[in-house]
């Protein structure tokens, strides 16, 4: 083989791989993107289920009431701009329909993992409600600031609500709290939540054209 042909040869054989490898890592990002934000993935539930014994319960209004359930990202604009539109749901419709909440922190957001797990390490103290209200009301301050964990500021926050520091700081650091956040992720990945907010009325998937629907599903729910 002359030179000119082993350098022709050379170049194909370095233009095939260098294809092969550029398949590979696009393979490999589809795949980063689809998975679990957290470091371990849990199995996905056999039987997934958009309620169960240990979901948040923002308001109960009985075992007969018609129950709503929102998967949601502490970090999600849209789910701040839900946050009010449900509180006043919840005001108006708490005595007939049960409202409750899932953790689905969306990979695309730095401290969407962070904000979960200072949600459920407050409700661990009793304190959910304050700490949940507190993250929508100060999303703007904390929100969209990429990797740079916020996870001192929520600390701040559990001290202002007048929480156990010391369980506080354990909690947040104890991998079975991470494990709960993630169960409810994986669960709604099984379920067909891709984005939040993804609603569920009675264990049937809203579909959302613009925010008053969720009002209208609760109209029918209840007969009016």
């Amino acid at each position: 083989m002359s030179p000119a042909a082993r350098r022709a040869t050379i170049i194909t054989v370095i233009v095939a791989v260098l294809a092969v490898a550029a398949i590979v890592i696009t393979i490999v990002a589809i795949r980063a993107a689809s998975t679990s934000p957290f470091v371990e993935t849990a199995p996905t539930p056999a039987a997934a289920s958009v309620l169960r014994d240990d979901t948040h319960v923002l308001v109960d209004a009985g075992p007969d009431a018609p129950v709503l359930v929102e998967f949601l990202d502490f970090e999600c604009e849209v789910c701040g701009a839900f946050h009010p539109i449900v509180d006043d749901l919840k005001a108006r419709y708490g005595d007939r329909v049960t409202f409750a909440f899932r953790y689905f922190p969306l990979p695309g957001h730095g401290n969407s993992v962070t904000s979960a797990l200072a949600v459920e390490a407050a409700a661990q103290q009793g304190a959910l409600l304050p700490m949940f209200d507190r993250m929508f009301e100060t999303q703007a301050q904390w929100g969209e600031r990429g990797a740079e964990s916020q996870a001192p500021l929520f600390r701040q926050y559990a001290e202002e609500l007048g929480l156990d520091l010391a369980l506080y700081d354990a909690a947040v650091a104890d991998p079975a709290t991470l494990a709960r956040i993630q169960f409810d992720f994986d669960e709604g990945r099984a379920l067909g939540v891709g984005g939040t907010p993804t609603f569920f009325l009675d264990g049937e998937m809203l579909q959302l054209q613009e925010f008053g629907d969720v009002e209208a599903a609760l109209k029918q729910a209840l007969g009016e």
